[in-house]
C-alpha cells in the first residue's frame, strides 16, 4: 500500500520530477520547433529588391502589390503594402473581379490580436477558412511606409475552392476592414471598402537585350491634363514628329507616369496616323469629344501599348519596330485611359509613353498583323447568352502566298475585343494538327489590354493557319450584337508583332455573306415572326429582328461552326492578295492540343484549418 502522509505534513502542491521534465522538454521543443518556423519563414521569403513588378490596388494608393514569379516552383511571392492599416484587409482573387466565390487571403484583428489565413467566399458572400491553407504567410514587418504582408501561392494547389493562376488577366479583388471583427466568419463582405485591379501575374522571364550605344529616347507625353472628374476617361493628344525625321527602329519602350497618379493612368496607347493624308490637325482633349477632328479616327497603327503593372517592352534582339523615314506618316496620336472611380478633381497630369530608338538598324523590321475576325456585322452574337463563341481563320492558303519560305516569329501579341469578349485566343495549326497556343486569355477585360511577350518564339511557316477564337457574354443585351467599329457591337482581334516584316497586314474571315442570307429565309420559314430579308434592310437590322428563341440560336451557331468563309487576306494598303477568298472551305482541324493538366504540389498532409496569429500591436481605430 502506497505510504499515507503523516497528519502534520501538507501535500506537495509541486509536479513530480518527472513530469516538470516532460513538461520542460515539451516547451523547448516547441520554442524549437517556433525558431526553426519563423528562420525557415525568413529565408524563403524574397527581398524587398526582389519584387520586379508592382501595381497600386485602389485609387488613393495606400494599398501596393509588388511580386515576382518563380517557374521552376511554379510559385507567386507577393509583397503587399498596406498603408494605413485599419483592422486588417482581404486580399484575392476570382473569376471576374467578384466578392463571391472568390479565393482569399485575409488578415483581420479585434482590436488586441491579429490573425492571417486562407479563406474562401460561397455563392452567397459568407467567408470560410479553407481546409487547405495555400496562402503561405512569410511574414510581416513595420516600416515608416507601412505594414509589409509577405505570401506566397502556388499557381495550381489543386484545393477546389483555390483560384488556378494561369497566362493571361488575372482579376486581383481587395477589401479594408475599417471595424475590429472577431472571427473570420464575423466579416460582412458587402460592408467593406473593396475594389478590384486587373494584372498579368505570370509574366514572362525575358532575356533583356543590350542596347546600342546610339539610343537616343522620345517622350511622347500629353503635356499638363487636368484629369477630368468623372470614372472613365480617354485622352487624346497628337505628336508631330520633325520634318525629314529618317528611318529608325524603335527597340524599347516604358511608361512615363506623373508621380501621384499610379493608380489613376489605366492604360496608355501611341498609334501612327495613316501615311496617305500629308498632315493631321493639332488636338490635345478627350477622345470622344465632339471637338476631336474626325481625320484623327485614321490613326490607328500601334507602335506602343502599356497597361497597369507591365514592365518595359523590349523588342528582341534581332528586330526593331520601325518609323520614320518615307511611306511613314510623321503624325503620332497619345491615346490615355484615366481611371478615376473616387472622381478627383483637379489632378494634373503629363504622362505618356517614353520610346527608346536608334539610327543602327537591325537585321529585321518587326511587323504588326491582324488576326480573327473581319470587323462586319455578319457575325453576331445574341443576346442572352453566357458564352457564345466566334471564330475568325488565317488560312493555309492565305499564308501560302504572303509569308517567305523561311516564314516568321511572332514574340508579342496583344488580344482585342469590346465590351461582351470575356475569353481570347489564337492556336497555330499545321496540316489539320493544333500545334500551339499563340496567346491565350480565359479571364479577358476588355478593360484590359496591353502587348504582352510571348514567353517563347512562334514560328509560323507558308501553310499555317493561325485560328483565334473569342468567348463573349450578352446576358445583360436584350438584342443582338453585331461585329462592328461601334463600342456595343463586337471585335474580335489578336495582333500579333512578329518577324520579319511582310506585305501581309491582315489575315481574317467572316462567314460568307449568302449562307447568313439563307439563314434569315430559314427563320423565316419556321417562325411566326418574319424578319424582313429584303436588300433594302441591313443585317444589323435583320439580327435584331430576330426571336431569339432555342432553335434561332443554335442553327446560328450551327451555320458559324460549317458554313464557307469570305477570306481577307491583305497587304498594307488594304488590298487583297491576288487570289479566290470567297466561299472558302473552314479549316479541318483532325488532332487538337490537349487540355492543360494543372501539376498539384506536394501534399503536405492533414493540416488544421486555423488561422495565424500575428503580432503587430494594438491596431488604431
Amino acid at each position: 500500500l502506497p505510504r499515507m502522509p503523516s497528519s502534520g505534513s501538507k501535500p506537495c502542491p509541486c509536479p513530480s520530477l518527472k513530469l516538470r521534465e516532460v513538461a520542460s522538454m515539451y516547451f523547448t521543443m516547441i520554442a524549437v520547433f517556433l525558431v526553426i518556423l519563423v528562420v525557415a519563414l525568413q529565408g524563403s521569403a524574397p527581398a524587398g529588391s526582389d519584387f520586379p513588378y508592382k501595381v497600386p490596388l485602389d485609387p488613393q494608393g495606400l494599398l501596393e502589390l509588388s511580386w515576382n514569379v518563380s517557374y521552376p516552383e511554379q510559385v507567386v511571392h507577393f509583397q503587399l503594402l498596406i498603408r494605413d492599416l485599419r483592422f486588417g484587409l482581404l486580399f484575392g482573387m476570382s473569376d471576374r473581379g467578384e466578392f463571391k466565390n472568390a479565393d482569399l487571403a485575409v488578415l483581420w484583428s479585434d482590436g488586441h490580436n491579429s490573425y492571417f489565413g486562407d479563406a474562401w467566399s460561397d455563392a452567397q458572400g459568407q467567408l470560410h477558412m479553407d481546409s487547405q491553407q495555400n496562402y503561405q504567410l512569410l511574414g510581416a514587418r513595420r516600416a515608416p511606409e507601412g505594414l509589409y504582408l509577405l505570401f506566397r501561392r502556388a499557381f495550381s494547389t489543386c484545393d477546389p475552392k483555390d483560384y488556378l493562376i494561369e497566362d493571361g488577366t488575372v482579376h486581383l479583388i481587395y477589401g479594408i476592414l475599417e471595424k475590429p471583427v472577431h472571427s473570420l466568419q464575423a466579416i460582412n463582405i458587402s460592408a467593406i471598402h473593396r475594389g478590384l485591379q486587373r494584372v498579368q501575374l505570370l509574366k514572362p522571364n525575358i532575356t533583356i537585350p543590350e542596347l546600342p550605344s546610339d539610343m537616343k529616347t522620345m517622350e511622347i507625353r500629353a503635356p499638363d491634363v487636368v484629369i477630368p472628374s468623372q470614372e472613365t476617361t480617354y485622352w487624346c493628344y497628337m505628336i508631330e514628329l520633325p520634318n525629314n525625321f529618317p528611318k529608325h527602329h524603335i527597340i524599347m519602350y516604358e511608361p512615363v507616369i506623373t508621380a501621384g497618379n499610379e493608380a489613376l493612368v489605366h492604360h496608355m496607347e501611341v498609334f501612327q496616323c495613316a501615311a496617305e493624308f500629308d498632315s493631321f490637325p493639332q488636338y490635345n482633349g478627350p477622345c470622344d469629344s465632339k471637338m476631336k477632328p474626325d481625320r484623327l479616327n485614321y490613326c490607328r497603327h500601334v507602335l506602343a501599348a502599356w497597361a497597369m503593372g507591365a514592365q518595359a517592352f523590349y523588342y528582341p534582339k534581332e528586330a526593331g519596330l520601325a518609323f520614320g523615314g518615307p511611306g511613314s506618316s510623321r503624325y503620332l496620336r497619345l491615346e490615355i485611359h484615366y481611371h478615376n472611380p473616387l472622381v478627383f478633381k483637379g489632378r494634373h497630369d503629363s504622362s505618356g509613353i517614353r520610346l527608346y530608338y536608334t539610327a543602327t538598324l537591325r537585321r529585321y523590321d518587326a511587323g504588326i498583323m491582324e488576326l480573327g475576325l473581319v470587323y462586319t456585322p455578319v457575325m453576331a452574337i445574341p443576346p442572352g447568352e453566357d458564352a457564345f463563341v466566334l471564330t475568325g481563320y488565317c488560312t493555309d492558303k492565305c499564308t501560302e502566298l504572303a509569308l517567305p519560305a523561311a516564314g516568321i516569329r511572332i514574340f508579342a501579341s496583344q488580344l482585342h475585343t469590346h465590351l461582351a469578349g470575356r475569353k481570347v485566343v489564337t492556336v497555330l495549326s499545321r496540316d489539320g494538327r493544333e500545334l500551339q497556343v499563340v496567346n491565350a486569355d480565359g479571364h479577358y477585360s476588355p478593360h484590359f489590354q496591353e502587348i504582352r511577350m510571348l514567353k517563347e518564339l512562334v514560328a509560323v511557316l507558308p501553310g499555317d493557319e493561325l485560328i483565334t477564337t473569342c468567348t463573349y457574354n450578352t446576358e445583360d443585351r436584350s438584342r443582338a450584337t453585331v461585329g462592328g467599329f461601334g463600342i456595343l457591337e463586337e471585335m474580335c482581334v489578336n495582333y500579333v508583332h512578329y518577324y520579319p516584316q511582310t506585305q501581309l497586314e491582315l489575315c481574317k474571315s467572316a462567314v460568307d455573306p449568302g449562307y447568313l442570307h439563307r439563314y434569315f429565309n430559314l427563320v423565316n420559314r419556321f417562325n411566326d415572326e418574319e424578319v424582313c430579308t429584303c436588300p433594302q434592310v441591313s443585317v444589323p437590322q435583320q439580327f435584331f429582328s430576330v426571336p431569339w428563341n432555342s432553335f434561332n440560336r443554335d442553327v446560328l451557331k450551327s451555320l458559324y461552326s460549317f458554313a464557307p468563309i469570305s477570306v481577307h487576306c491583305n497587304t498594307s494598303s488594304a488590298v487583297q492578295f491576288p487570289g479566290k477568298w470567297e466561299k472558302q472551305p473552314l479549316p479541318t482541324i483532325t488532332e487538337r492540343l490537349p487540355e492543360p493538366v494543372p501539376r498539384c504540389p506536394p501534399t503536405p498532409g492533414p493540416q488544421p484549418a486555423a488561422p495565424i496569429p500575428l503580432d503587430l500591436g494594438r491596431l488604431r481605430r
